[in-house]
């Protein structure tokens, strides 16, 4: 089942034209990565999907899933970083946009956050303080809390960025981990196609006027997206 569908997407950052013209589907249990250059528009896609920004021309349509009950993980600045809560607050606090109706965390809410929490392994460190924890802890906190909020679809903005290798892979095992074991769709931007090839199985490429969707087999055979990728495609 398809979950997203833009169609001839047109949107503008600040006046100016972010991309122009993009299509690609989103179905049930996809992996889809956004790569491409800085200043390409991924970031700006993702907030069109989810109304934060409004698009110039085209259409977003959403099947089996509502904007409410996407779950995203923003890029992190450095005033979240320092966000003053206890592990378990900040979790649970994904569970908001559930209850649009509930102004307060209801049993079913705080069962949710007990789930999120025990998947992502945050047991030992959930009275700690947020502000605290090292980058990679903290990027499996928010990974939780955006689990709060969905059982189907997550919205990941760099997940990885900042991290040290090491951790980096464990964040990429947890990630492939909830869509192929899990069944949740992703939908991830990332600057690392290296890395983003061994977990979709699609690919959305945008660059300046040049844009590719298609499956990642169909993306390495393209000479010229092969070159941007510095030889990485090669890889199995």
């Amino acid at each position: 089942m398809k979950l997203i569908e833009c169609n001839d997407l047109c949107m503008k950052y600040e006046g100016i034209s972010a991309f122009e013209h993009v299509t690609f589907t989103v179905e049930e249990g996809d992996f889809l990565c956004i790569v491409g250059e800085n200043g390409s528009g991924k970031s700006t896609l993702i907030k069109g999907i989810l109304g934060l920004k409004q698009y110039s021309s085209g259409s977003i349509t959403f099947n089996g899933v509502k904007q409410r009950e996407i779950g995203y993980l923003p890029q992190q600045t450095a005033a979240q970083k320092d966000f003053p809560a206890t592990v378990g607050e900040v979790v649970l606090s994904g569970c908001l946009n559930r209850n649009t109706l509930n102004p307060f965390y209801t049993k079913e809410s705080r069962q949710r956050a007990d789930e999120m929490i025990k998947l992502m392994k945050l047991e030992n460190i959930i009275e700690k303080s947020y502000r605290g924890l090292s980058g990679g802890q903290q990027q499996r906190v928010l990974l939780a809390r955006a689990l709060c909020a969905t059982e189907k679809l997550l919205l990941l903005d760099e997940p990885v960025s900042g991290l040290d290798p090491v951790v980096t892979a464990e964040m990429y095992d947890a990630i492939r981990s909830l869509n192929r074991e899990k069944g949740v769709t992703v939908i991830m931007v990332s600057h690392d196609i290296h890395n983003a090839l061994h977990c979709c199985n699609k690919m959305l490429h945008m660059a300046q006027g040049k844009y590719f969707f298609g499956t990642k087999e169909e993306y390495k055979q393209i000479p010229e997206f092969k070159a941007m990728a510095g030889g990485c495609l090669n890889d199995k």
